[in-house]
């Protein structure tokens, strides 16, 4: 370790130097009213400072005052090579080494600040990017949201549109059903002037016929026909309910005094009868040949008051019997036009009230198993003694049946498996009585 003290010659900064074992050397430097001392590694100064009589301070480097009226300050300084500087004679080329040193730190400095600026205004740029991208999304946040409200508002009145088209549509299809219904209606009351229609529907048919005249009773069914002075079978129309529209029926007048409205017919298996719910609703087939009169229309006849049903039933062998019922009635579609038959009497055994009785109406189309397995329509009730409309109907080479599917009355052969070859349902009121003359 070396210890370098400077003593003050001067007022200029003249300094006595001692450096290793005693060796002194005087050396000026220009540091002001502050001198210095090196010792080692560290520097050691002497400041002495009065700036008045009789107080000593020290500079901004020292707080610590010396015995002898001197400030001590320390500084740290580069440990000389021993080798390259054994005294302070031979010390420039280590001065200068670090002073170069220092001169290319301070530049090396001077290039870092610089960088250090170039970065910082950098990131001031990328900041500023920054901001700039962030008002960006902000506004296009503004705009999508802006523009999801149109879409939304746009769907909405999407929806009412459709909405009111299907109102619209709905509302044409039934001034379409009315015009079509008033223009039957019409029709038929100019082929039939001696019906009186409905009331509100006689006000319309007089605007458009002036010329029209009508009679006092209108046919609700064929024992009104009959009543009317009409005896001879055949197709008529008929009004069952003042809601409803004319319907064209057959009428039998010569079974047991007549007046029968027939509701279904089965002779010769040119109609297939596996049909739907609305196709048994509705009604099909030919009244000239085989045919099902409809749900609905004997739901409307027989709400009239009571009914009796007749059914003839045929085998292959030209074997006649019948089944009689004196009350039958069929209820609306909502209740699944449900059966009330009952008061059999006839020259076959019963295979239809007693088991039958109070059952709704199935079609293979609703899924009820008895009306898939027999293909046709009917009162089922797991599954059936009797099913007249069963979907398969055999010739007289086969008239013994691989399933449950024909015209089946079980009591006529005892069995499920046979199908008969033809068979009538006909209706009249309960309270109908034959006259021996018009």
């Amino acid at each position: 370790m070396r210890t370098l003290q400077v003593h003050p010659a001067s007022p200029l900064g003249a300094r006595h130097v001692r450096y290793g074992g005693g060796l002194a050397v005087s050396e000026r430097l220009v540091l002001g009213p502050r001198p210095l001392a090196a010792r080692g590694n560290g520097l050691i100064a002497d400041d002495k400072r009065q700036d008045s009589p009789g107080l000593i301070q020290c500079g901004e480097y020292s707080n610590q005052v010396l015995p002898n009226g001197r400030c001590k300050i320390i500084a740290t300084l580069p440990q000389l090579d021993e080798q390259r500087c054994p005294d302070m004679f031979r010390c420039t080329d280590e001065v200068s080494y670090w002073l170069h040193e220092n001169e290319e730190r301070k530049q090396q400095i001077l290039e870092v600040r610089e960088l250090i600026s170039e970065l910082q205004e950098e990131l001031r740029n990328h900041r500023h990017r920054i901001k700039v991208l962030e008002l960006q999304h902000e506004e296009k946040a503004s705009r999508n949201s802006t523009l999801d409200q149109r879409v939304q508002e746009l769907e909405r009145r999407y929806h009412e549109a459709v909405t009111l088209q299907h109102m619209q549509s709905a509302l044409l299809y039934d001034m379409q059903a009315q015009v079509h219904n008033i223009s039957l209606l019409m029709e038929w009351v100019r082929h039939n002037p001696g019906c009186l229609v409905p009331a509100e529907m006689r006000l319309q048919q007089e605007m458009h016929y002036p010329d029209v005249k009508h009679a006092k009773n209108c046919p609700i069914d064929c024992a009104s026909i009959y009543y009317n002075g009409i005896r001879r079978s055949g197709t008529y129309s008929i009004l069952p309910s003042a809601e409803g529209l004319p319907m064209e029926v057959l009428c039998e007048m010569d079974i047991e005094g007549g007046g029968w409205t027939v509701i279904q017919r089965r002779q010769d298996g040119t109609v297939n009868f596996t049909r739907t719910w609305e196709e048994y609703r509705e009604g099909f087939g030919d009244l000239h040949g085989e045919f099902w009169m409809g749900n609905e229309k004997i739901h409307k006849i027989t709400n009239q008051g009571d009914y009796s049903l007749r059914i003839d039933l045929e085998d292959w062998n030209n074997k006649h019997k019948h089944a009689f019922y004196q009350l039958f009635s069929v209820e609306d579609e909502a209740n699944y036009y449900r059966l009330h038959v009952e008061g059999f009497s006839g020259t076959v055994e019963d295979s239809f009230a007693w088991y039958h009785n109070k059952r709704s109406f199935s079609t293979p189309d609703t899924g009820n198993i008895c009306a898939a397995i027999s293909h046709g329509g009917w009162w089922y009730h797991q599954c059936f003694f009797s099913n007249l409309n069963g979907g398969g109907r055999y010739s007289l080479k086969n008239r013994k049946a691989l399933g449950p599917d024909g015209v089946v009355w079980y009591t006529w052969k005892d069995t499920d498996y046979y199908s008969l070859k033809k068979v009538t349902m006909m209706i009249r009121p309960r309270t109908f009585r034959p006259h021996l003359s018009p």
